[in-house]
């Protein structure tokens, strides 16, 4: 695998965003246009509604689903940082630093681990810092 870096970290799930996102939406418009284009009987009209409900109720459930996998990861990723940092100074990830923060620092080598932690701390960097701050780049090719 390539070395990464901050320049090609950032990982997407393009089906997610754009298949499963453009399918339901295209599934509930024309739900939308089958209402409103007028029925000529009640079973049509309950068909268009119904489709129109499993198509918003299928949106959410993606999006729900994803988001708490993501959850489920940022835990996973303090924790991991938490242990880490617990093996490298004997003390916890001092609990004022953010889950965004934690996150970013994950990419940190053990080397620069912690003083960039406190550095976090001290001058309140944002993830983005944080990643640019990072001169030897430690790899994660699990989270997307």
């Amino acid at each position: 695998m390539q070395a990464q870096n901050f320049a090609n970290h950032s990982r997407k799930a393009p089906a997610t965003y754009y298949l499963g996102v453009l399918s339901g939406l295209i599934v509930f418009i024309g739900s939308i246009i089958l209402v409103l284009g007028g029925c000529a009987n009640c079973s049509g009209c309950l068909t268009a509604g119904l489709l129109c409900f499993l198509a918003v109720g299928v949106i959410f459930i993606g999006y729900y689903a994803r988001m708490f996998a993501l959850k489920a990861q940022d835990r996973a990723i303090r924790a991991e940082e938490n242990l880490r940092y617990f093996s490298l100074q004997g003390k916890l990830l001092d609990s004022r630093l953010t889950l965004s923060q934690v996150i970013a620092l994950r990419f940190a080598s053990d080397e620069e681990f912690s003083a960039l932690a406190e550095r976090a701390l001290k001058e309140n960097l944002n993830n983005k810092q944080i990643k640019q701050a990072i001169q030897n780049w430690k790899t994660d090719f699990h989270r997307v």
